[in-house]
């Protein structure tokens, strides 16, 4: 049987629980804050920051990881932990550098190990929507799968798993650059809840409303249309500081769909430090189109 690692970052957002269950391997991003260079999830936590950021005066910096990150981790599975193959999954290369960084670090560590075998692949997506992929990638190199089933698996999922999040505003996806083509939005938030989605890569804009409520009902009704037929999703209610938020979507939509799998998990700070607290949001695939129950 030839042993697949499986390799993602911080962005991923995959409950602390799988990251360890399905043995997944991970690098932070960086935040820098002031003059402090900070490691996702390592040396900043999720609650230490979002009780500091809305008091920040100036939004802190996020960066991907560099080539080297990769190329350690990559080299410690290979010659360590007798990785025969490595699939590395990441956030849409068309908002972070951190695919462009894995190649290059891929392409380094080659020169070096020209027997080494690692697949890249762009979600074109992130959050828990690239999260999904890389924990149902970990889930099928533990039953043994061929990188090529995994990879194949994986593509299929791409044009499938949807994110859409609300928050009470776009004020940091604004500051930090990430606001994509939803940028009309801006001028027009006062009592208004927009919700954003991904599209090839990039933050698109799917509606507004004027309540919380509101926008929380399009969601549901967005994902019981992509449930199809079957009805059945896969599921994971993403927040930032405000669990209470996601709880109220997950009993809304678990009235309305098959949920054959879900949880409620809050964005890493390099996810957070764009979205701001207050937001909340679903990233989900059917599963019928997966064949994954």
């Amino acid at each position: 049987m030839t042993q697949v690692a499986i390799v993602t970052d911080s962005t991923a957002t995959i409950p602390d629980e799988l990251l360890t269950s399905l043995k997944i391997n991970w690098v932070p991003y960086y935040i820098h804050r002031g003059n402090e260079v900070l490691r996702d999830l390592i040396t900043i936590k999720r609650e230490e920051f979002y009780r500091w950021l809305p008091f920040a005066k100036e939004l802190p910096k996020t960066a991907n990881p560099g080539p080297g990150d990769y190329e350690q981790l990559y080299e410690r599975l290979i010659t360590e932990e007798g990785a025969e193959e490595i699939i590395s999954i990441h956030m849409t290369s068309k908002g972070s550098g951190a695919y462009q960084s894995a190649s290059i670090g891929r392409t380094t560590l080659l020169e070096r190990i020209p027997q080494a075998k690692i697949e890249l692949i762009d979600t074109l997506n992130v959050s828990m929507c690239h999260g999904w992929m890389v924990i149902e990638a970990a889930r099928d190199a533990l039953m043994g799968k061929s990188s090529a089933e995994i990879v194949n698996h994986i593509k299929k999922m791409i044009p499938l798993t949807t994110m859409i999040q609300t928050a009470d505003t776009l004020k940091y996806l604004m500051m930090g650059g990430r606001i994509g083509r939803a940028t009309h939005l801006v001028g027009s938030l006062l009592n208004i809840k927009p919700l954003i989605g991904m599209k090839e890569g990039v933050i698109v804009p799917l509606g507004k409303a004027f309540t919380r409520g509101q926008a929380y009902k399009m969601m549901v009704e967005n994902a019981v249309k992509a449930a199809g037929k079957s009805g059945k999703i896969k599921i994971a209610y993403v927040h930032a500081a405000a669990a209470e938020e996601a709880a109220k979507i997950k009993s809304m939509l678990e009235e309305k769909v098959q949920v054959v799998e879900s949880f409620i998990v809050e964005l890493p700070p390099a996810l957070g430090v764009h979205s701001g607290p207050g937001t909340a949001g679903i990233c989900f695939f059917p599963v019928d189109s997966e064949s994954n129950e």
